[in-house]
């Protein structure tokens, strides 16, 4: 059996690769695009594209293809073959960097929000040369930027590319000010731990609703749910755990850092987290394990569901986004360090993180906005909809003294001053964790904790990259035409602490009180739906951001607040037509199918013994009869509503719609569902029970 040092990253055009096959020449080019953004001409292109392919052709590949990430919240990808015709009639593998730059799907099959309209199909995929080329199913997977034929941005990938120069940009200007004149580049990084749900394949084959939609529509409460917390990091079930070794060796051919893996809080949930990547890479890579993650459940007879809230009852699943900022040389900017000028560094990038989650908690919001999501946040089990940010007790108290002009007496009695008097020496872990917060620094790195198990992490991270840079840009503006930099850095530092110190709490989110006070006391904004927050996407102050650091354009950004309250709309009415399919072909036969042979069984009881009054039978039936003509009439009513929707007139109003009618009609169709499962007997019941799919998999 191979270790993991010898197949890790096997399947990758990684770094190692890439020396071992170019010339010195081509490859210090292509480092150079890779590391410093500089342009790749044509040549070094074909010189790229020659290797890469005579590596893949060796690794049994016989296709390539652009793999790129539409607004589908999807990956996507159009498979080529090598071969081209040679004089003899016979074939040769070629592979040209031009085939390795540029591909032309069609851009008007996938969502774009009115940029591309039906007839205009041109679109272009651009290789991005910062993530590593990769074989999955014997063909070679380029990571590539999609857009329109004119040059709109209509996938995810690009927007995270431009938000990652532009916080770049700032953060360099920053630290030249600090007199740091070695740093290139500034990158953020992130580690995303991913929730997922194991179920036995067979049963969620007999399930509709798990086949069409991800998550349970129907289902009564099991007798034993979370309530004992004896699966939270408990000893992994056999079949469990040789998924996750087949997975991780998946995972690891193609250089993903799976790192920890354990059982999660709710029966049959479990969480996987990666090492650090860049913010492009990790993309990239939680992209590609949330395939791998499926494919590999297929082998062993299980479905991976990545919805965030596949059960009610139970906890849903999230994706926490543990997002850092680092420089090429290795410098953590959110480790608060342990001199005073790193001190006063780490602080000034401090209070530009806060700045940027106050001004911009909608747009924080707004980028994980999902009709899945929606189910989870705010449910005591995820951060609320309330965007806060946790600090923890000492750092929360050094921000203080600072705001106050105050010595700080916990650790080190000396008044703080930035660059004079030195800063208590902060350990790595000087805060405790708090999971009720959706934005909580952990000792070098902040985690928020909003993002939903199946969406991609790139919106998160174009939001919090493109916020911080505005706060940095902010900053350098300021200290770059002062006198006096300490004293300007300290007024700074001090100003940001006053005007924004309503966004930092370091309470129970999950406590009513909290949202009453946000809301009322500190006028924090609190959107609990996907079409409450995401139309704020066009308020002028987001629109000025996003476009003046050149992350998006007004067209794009009117393209994204389209696309993203249709696939809302798309999922809630495919949702609500499945509720009604199964309401009216499958409980109501199964309902009336027992009560049916229950009344048969109080007819025979009476024959043997003619004074039995049969209570039990007739009350049963009785209940399950009442039970039916509900569950008919909400169906019909659900059908109704949804047929209302054609009337909306704009996706605006058709997403409020939904919120209004549609969500609570799907809730009142479900209560007499959930009610006749609790009454009828097991063998009736045409679908397995969340008792069965919770803890089917041993």
């Amino acid at each position: 059996m191979a270790i993991v040092p010898e197949y890790f990253g096997s399947l990758v055009f990684d770094d190692r690769v890439m020396k071992a096959n170019l010339s010195a020449e081509v490859y210090q080019s292509l480092r150079k695009t890779i590391d410093e953004g500089a342009r790749l001409n044509i040549g070094v292109a074909n010189a790229v594209a020659a290797a890469m392919k005579d590596w893949a052709v060796a690794q049994g590949a016989t296709h390539f293809t652009h793999w790129f990430q539409p607004l589908t919240g999807v990956t996507a990808e159009k498979h080529d073959s090598f071969i081209s015709p040679s004089p003899d009639g016979g074939v040769i593998m070629e592979f040209s960097g031009k085939e390795l730059i540029q591909g032309e799907p069609d851009a008007s099959s996938f969502p774009s929000g009115g940029l591309r309209a039906t007839f205009e199909a041109r679109g272009y995929t651009a290789w991005d040369p910062t993530s590593y080329a990769f074989i999955k199913d014997r063909t070679l997977c380029i990571p590539t930027a999609f857009c329109g034929y004119n040059g709109e941005a209509l996938d995810k990938k690009t927007p995270l590319l431009r938000s990652m120069e532009a916080l770049n940009r700032q953060a360099l200007r920053i630290l030249r000010l600090f007199g740091n004149t070695e740093a290139k580049r500034v990158l953020p990084a992130v580690g995303p731990e991913q929730e997922y749900f194991l179920v036995d394949a067979r049963m969620w084959e007999k399930r509709r609703d798990l086949r069409f939609t991800g998550r349970t529509l129907f289902g009564a409460r099991p007798p034993k749910g979370q309530e004992m917390d004896d699966h939270y990091f408990g000893a992994i079930k056999p079949r469990v755990a040789a998924y996750m070794e087949d997975l991780n060796d998946e995972l690891w051919k193609l250089g993903i850092l799976a790192k920890t893996q354990h059982n999660e809080v709710a029966p049959a949930q479990h969480e996987l987290a990666p090492i650090y990547a860049t913010n492009n890479v990790a993309t990239d890579h939680n992209q590609l394990t949330m395939e791998i993650m499926q494919k590999v459940a297929a082998r062993h007879g299980l479905v991976c569901l990545l919805h965030e809230k596949p059960f009610v009852g139970v906890n849903g699943s999230g994706k926490h986004n543990n997002w850092s900022l680092a420089t090429d040389t290795g410098l953590n900017l959110l480790s608060p360090g342990q001199t005073p000028y790193e001190n006063a560094q780490f602080l000034l990038f401090l209070c530009a993180v806060i700045k940027a989650v106050d001004d911009y908690q909608d747009l924080l919001r707004i980028s994980v906005a999902t009709a899945g999501n929606d189910h989870r946040l705010g449910a005591n089990e995820a951060p609320p909809a309330v965007v806060s940010m946790f600090l923890g007790d000492e750092l929360a108290a050094i921000l203080g003294c600072i705001e106050h002009d105050a010595p700080y007496t916990s650790i080190d009695t000396g008044k703080v001053r930035l660059g004079v008097d030195v800063l208590p020496k902060f350990r790595r872990d000087t805060t405790d964790r708090n999971r009720t917060s959706p934005f909580a620094f952990t000792g070098n790195k902040f985690e928020f904790r909003m993002v939903g198990s199946a969406d991609s992490i790139a919106c998160a991270n174009i939001m919090i990259n493109t916020a911080v840079a505005e706060s940095l840009k902010v900053y350098a503006d300021r200290l770059e035409g002062a006198e006096d930099f300490e004293a300007a850095l300290q007024v700074m530092i001090r100003k940001t602490i006053q005007d924004h110190k309503r966004i930092i709490f370091n309470g129970n989110g999950y406590d009513d009180a909290w949202t009453r006070e946000a809301v009322q006391q500190r006028g924090l904004m609190n959107f609990r739906t996907t079409p409450d927050c995401v139309p704020h996407l066009l308020d002028e102050k987001n629109v000025k951001l996003l476009t003046s650091h050149g992350v998006l354009t007004k067209a794009e950004l009117v393209s994204r607040c389209e696309v993203t309250l249709e696939n809302y709309c798309k999922t809630i009415v495919i949702e609500a037509d499945t509720m009604v399919d199964m309401a009216r072909t499958e409980i109501i036969p199964a309902v009336q199918a027992f009560a049916l042979d229950t009344a048969r069984a109080a007819a025979a009881k009476k024959e043997l013994i003619p004074d039995c009054p049969c209570e039990y039978e007739v009350e049963l039936v009785k209940k399950l009869s009442a039970l039916t003509g509900q569950i008919s009439r909400r169906a019909g009513d659900l059908e109704e509503a949804v047929l209302a929707l054609s009337a909306a007139g704009d996706i605006k109003t058709e997403s409020e719609l939904i919120r209004d009618t549609v969500l609570p009609k799907m809730g009142e169709l479900r209560l007499p569902c959930d009610q006749a499962e609790t009454l009828t007997a097991r063998k009736y019941w045409p679908f397995p029970t969340y008792g069965e799919l919770l803890f089917g998999v041993r």
